[in-house]
């Protein structure tokens, strides 16, 4: 008889409760899930539904109010300090040095990183090779075009090999050609075992990209699984018709 394997964890987030200082309402509330070793899991909702607060929280960068997050390292518990050399984060918001060149940038997070010379400057090269920017490496950021910067911010996510990695918008004000490439890298990185927690507005292309679905609004989760079922529970056709089912069409600030 076959012996099913149970699926791996290597993320659990219980009751997180997020409340700013001098906030009157909860950010994220009662958020509860688990991410399983390999997956690409979207997390999607309206303006101000939580997904950048959460992201943040996985990541160590913000504290939660209440609740926990607990990370597993070869199916055991880990501490955030034992994890954190594993989590790459691809920010939103660019977090680059403007007037340093695209190498010295790599070189900077790769020691940040705790990367030494020779293998740094081998990923470094590695890096730009594959996001097209190896012709460009020692050219200042203050030049480069919006998508040329965000493919560096990517890279420097990237910098660590990460087993785990968070992306906050990572197509976000590119080009179609620039969306391309770093779709097929991330599912390349994907199938050779890094985890992926995603979250974006460009809903055709989560479509495609994400294993599993979940959505925020007002702070709590309101829908979970695959999208295949929650389009069929909900009778909707893709997941923006799902998003407006569930959340409304007002307007979000």
């Amino acid at each position: 008889m076959m012996l099913m394997t149970q699926p791996s964890h290597i993320l659990r987030v219980s009751s997180i409760t997020k409340l700013y200082p001098k906030a009157e309402v909860y950010s994220l509330k009662d958020v509860s899930f688990d991410v399983i070793r390999g997956e690409k899991l979207g997390i999607f909702g309206p303006n101000g539904a939580g997904k950048t607060t959460l992201i943040s929280i996985l990541c160590g960068i913000l504290p939660e109010t209440s609740g926990g997050v607990n990370y597993f390292i070869d199916n055991q518990s880990a501490t955030f300090k034992d994890v954190l050399p594993k989590i790459g984060f691809v920010p939103q918001d660019f977090a680059l040095y403007q007037e340093l060149t695209a190498m010295q940038n790599l070189r900077y997070f790769g020691k940040m990183q705790g990367l030494k010379n020779e293998e740094l400057e081998s990923k470094i090269a590695h890096l730009l090779t594959i996001l097209g920017l190896d012709h460009v490496g020692n050219r200042k950021l203050s030049t480069f075009s919006g998508g040329m910067k965000r493919r560096i911010n990517l890279a420097i996510g990237l910098i660590n090999d990460p087993e785990i990695l968070f992306l906050d918008e990572p197509t976000v004000g590119v080009d179609v050609q620039s969306k391309v490439a770093i779709i097929a890298l991330l599912n390349e990185l994907n199938q050779k075992g890094t985890t992926m927690i995603y979250t974006s507005h460009h809903l055709r292309e989560a479509e495609d990209f994400c294993d599993r679905t979940l959505l925020l609004d007002d702070g709590k989760i309101i829908a979970e699984g695959t999208l295949n079922d929650l389009l069929k529970q909900h009778n909707a056709e893709s997941l923006e018709d799902l998003l407006i089912h569930l959340t409304g069409k007002a307007l979000r600030d």
